[in-house]
Parts: structure tokens; sequence; C-alpha cells
């Protein structure tokens, strides 16, 4: 049945081409979604993490011990780095460990909280105080990125949709249904117009999603993949309804 489905675009190889290179693509482009969510995660769990070392530092704990204590008991990625780093720190300075757990995370909030932590060591701070305040800070922080990425990731999947599956589906039944081939209609032209108009736009729609989101970078991998996908829904189903 696959290679019938096939079969019937030997006259459109564009498109089986175009959907090899976007099947190829979008292996590439998984890896930013995974480290992504690994960052958010992580990030997610600083809040938490300073809010425990702020309570520890009160308590008469040094900042190491309490890193440490908190490294073992916080779950997750955020927790096994902190644990790894400061268990490799016997050969290196706490603040050299810091900014390796900070460079390993690849997180620019953690990043920043570091040099701050530093900072205060340095300056002699009253880091308890400071730690509880980044607490709150960073929570709102990613409170507020958790909703806005919610709110603009159903309105950016909810174009992709639309615009890549729904409008070439739609359009492929009223020309199958009103001018099917079965019937004499030659449309092949039109359906080649067509077909790469929805290509077009389903590029387009793919980067404006990227776009609202933040990762129109990370989009581009999918363009190729939304393009094929588009032409074959739109030439498939014209095929199948007009026969």
């Amino acid at each position: 049945m696959i290679f019938d489905f096939l079969e019937a675009f030997n006259d459109n190889m564009f498109v089986l081409f175009l959907f090899v290179i976007g099947i190829a693509c979008a292996a590439g482009g998984i890896p930013p979604i995974i480290e992504r969510n690994r960052r958010r995660s992580i990030e997610n769990q600083l809040p938490g993490l300073l809010e425990s070392l702020s309570d520890a530092v009160g308590a008469g704990r040094g900042l190491q011990e309490a890193m440490m204590e908190q490294g073992r008991t916080t779950p997750g990625v955020l927790g096994k780095l902190l644990t790894d780093t400061l268990e490799s720190s016997h050969s290196s300075s706490f603040d050299a460990a810091l900014s390796a757990f900070a460079s390993k995370t690849r997180s620019s909030q953690v990043q920043r909280v570091v040099v701050l932590i530093d900072t205060a060591i340095q300056q002699d701070a009253p880091l308890q105080n400071i730690l509880s305040d980044l607490a709150m800070d960073y929570e709102r922080l990613n409170d507020l990125m958790n909703k806005r990425e919610s709110e603009l990731a159903g309105r950016g999947i909810l174009i992709v949709l639309f615009v890549c599956i729904g409008l070439p589906v739609l359009i492929a039944f009223i020309v199958g249904l009103f001018a099917p081939a079965k019937s004499g209609y030659q449309i092949d032209e039109f359906n080649t117009t067509f077909s790469n108009f929805f290509a077009v736009a389903s590029a387009v729609g793919a980067l404006v999603s990227g776009r609202m989101m933040g990762r129109m970078r990370d989009m581009l991998w999918w363009v190729p993949f939304w393009m094929s996908t588009s032409m074959l829904l739109y030439l498939g189903a014209v095929k199948m309804i007009g026969g």
C-alpha cells in the first residue's frame, strides 16, 4: 500500500526528494528540543535549590557543605550536576567548582546566580538574604516564562497544524470533489501550482510559529519536513478523493 501511494507521485519527484530531506533535517531538530527541555528543567528547580541553600546557611552551615547536601537531595539533572561538580572540587578551589557547575548547566540563569554568589562571598555580604531574594526573583521569572511559553506554544502549534495540515486537506477535498480526475478534468498544472503554494505557506507558517516562541533557529530544521508534508497531503488527498 505504501509503495502504491509513492508510485502515485512518480510524476512529481520533487515532493519525494523534499520529504526525504525533511526527514533528515527533522532528525537534526530533535537535539535542540532535548537540550532546551533539559535547560528549562534545571531553571525550574533553581528557585527551590536557592531557598534550601538560604535555610541551610541561616542554620549555620557553610555554603559548600549546604550545596553538597542539597545536591544529594535534589532530584533531576540539577542535583546530579551539583554533586558531581562539588565532589571533583577536591583537586581545585570552590570558586572553580562553582564556575564549572554553571558552565555544565548551560543556563544563563544559573550562570548569573553563580556570579552573584561569588561576588557576595568576596564582599562578605549577608549570603542568606541574598539567596532568599534570588530564590523569590527567579521563581517569579520562571512562572512568567512558563506562562508565556505555554500560551505561545499553543498558538504556534495551531498555526502549524492549520497551515501545514488543515488547509491543504481542505482545499484538496474541494478540488477532488468538484474537479475529479476520474471525470476527465485535466488539473495537473493546477495541482502542481497549489502544492508549491502550500509548500511556501508551510515554510512561512513554521517560521512564524518559531518566531512567536523564540525558537526560529531551531524551527529551521523542521521547515523542509512541513513543506513536504503539506505537499504530500494535498496531492495525496486530491488523488484519493478525485480518483
